[in-house]
Order: structure tokens, then C-alpha cells, then sequence
């Protein structure tokens, strides 16, 4: 596993790893790493994939079923993380190239807009079905970002979304075959180009001031 962050031209491309992406301690350290960078230096815009068959796998399971202590600091690290890039000053793009679950479809969620592989992968919440509730946090920025009747789908059945039920559902803002899916959200990515960082950053600051405020708040309630 292996976070990298590269700029070409005015765009950052931020890969998330080549495995399950599951959000380890070691993960978190170069995720983090690379968020300070593109706070400090924020480029045109950013693009985040995965890079084999998952964007993210989400959580890892040891750390959500461990004692309370710990589960606590985790979490409070993976709410950091999605209030962190939901204001990122720049505009981002998720290039879901495969399987969002959990943890890893609020990771896409939290960027501005998501383009989807129509042919393979899924985005799911799986909370439901293993027994896990959403955090107030979680359950405010899925919300915020995707329509009432989608949430409430998403959210109570645990259902997987390949990319055109998604699409469909306003789940993900584009869909595009594996072939012309980085050519395509690089070109979605370059149209999102010249915007003030501290314009942007105030902007979305206001727009998701309340899933923000809850993920900022105890990871427990």
C-alpha cells in the first residue's frame, strides 16, 4: 500500500494505493501527509482513485471492534480525514475505478464530485447488514451529499451500486467505461479549473458547515 500524490500542470492526482485501500494506521499517515500538502499548497484541482480493483474498502475491522478507547481515536482520525477533504480549497474529482465500500464511499463522497466506472466495482454502505450503525458524522456528510430517497435506500438495505444505478440515483455525477475512465476525469477536472482557493475553501466551509460540525464532534455520538 503506497499513497502518492503527483502534480501535472495545474491538476494533482492523489492514488490511493493499489490494494483494498483499507484505512490502516500506515494509510492514514500517508494520506494525511499528502492532505497537508494540497492544504499548503493547494493545486487546480485534485483527482483521487484507487489503483487496481478498489477505490477504498473502508474501515479496518479490528480497529472498529476494538476497546472503546481506541475504536474512539480511530474513528475521530477517519472523521478528520472525510471533514478534511469535504473542504479541501480546490475542486475534487473521485475517480471510482472500483469497489467504494463503507468507510471508502464516504471517502469518495467527500469530495465534490465523483465519476464512476460503468463496468465494474460498487459503491455500498454496508452498516446495516454487519451490524455496524453510522456514526452522526457519517450519517450527516452521506446526507448532505446524495438525495433524500437515495440516502435512505443506501443506508437501510446496505444494496450495492454498479456504476449506472448509481449514475441513476445521484449517487456519482458521471459514469465511464475502464478505458477512458482517467482520460475522462481528468478532462471533468481540467473544466473545474481557476477557482480562488480561499474563495472555494469559504464556500464549502459554509455549504457543509453541519456534517463537518458533527464529524469534528465525538466520534461516538
Amino acid at each position: 500500500m503506497t499513497v502518492t500524490l503527483t502534480r501535472q500542470g495545474a491538476i494533482a492526482s492523489l492514488t490511493l494505493g493499489d490494494d483494498e485501500n483499507r484505512f490502516s494506521a500506515e494509510w492514514f499517515d500517508e494520506i494525511e501527509s499528502a492532505l497537508d500538502d494540497l492544504e499548503a499548497t493547494p493545486p487546480g484541482a485534485l483527482v483521487s482513485a484507487g489503483g487496481g480493483k478498489f477505490f477504498s474498502n473502508g474501515l479496518v475491522e479490528a480497529e472498529i471492534t476494538a476497546e472503546p478507547e481506541r475504536r474512539s481515536a480511530y474513528l475521530a482520525r477517519v472523521h478528520d480525514l472525510l471533514a478534511r477533504v469535504t473542504t479541501l480549497p480546490c475542486p475534487t474529482v473521485a475517480s471510482i475505478n472500483g469497489h467504494a465500500f463503507g468507510a471508502g464511499a464516504m471517502l469518495a463522497l467527500a469530495h465534490d464530485f465523483r465519476v464512476m466506472n460503468a463496468s465494474r466495482g460498487y459503491v455500498c454502505f454496508p452498516e446495516v447488514d454487519i451490524k455496524i450503525p453510522f456514526t452522526t458524522g457519517m450519517a450527516a456528510l452521506i446526507q448532505a451529499k446524495i438525495p433524500p430517497a437515495a440516502a435512505i435506500e443506501a443506508m437501510t438495505t446496505g444494496r450495492r451500486y454498479g456504476g449506472p444505478d448509481a449514475l441513476e440515483r445521484g449517487i456519482v455525477d458521471r459514469v465511464s467505461e475502464p478505458d477512458d475512465l482517467l482520460d475522462d476525469v481528468r478532462g471533468f477536472a481540467e473544466s473545474l479549473l481557476g477557482k480562488d482557493p480561499a474563495t472555494l475553501k469559504a464556500i464549502k466551509d459554509m455549504m457543509f458547515a453541519g456534517p463537518v460540525e458533527a464529524l469534528r464532534a465525538s466520534p461516538l455520538s
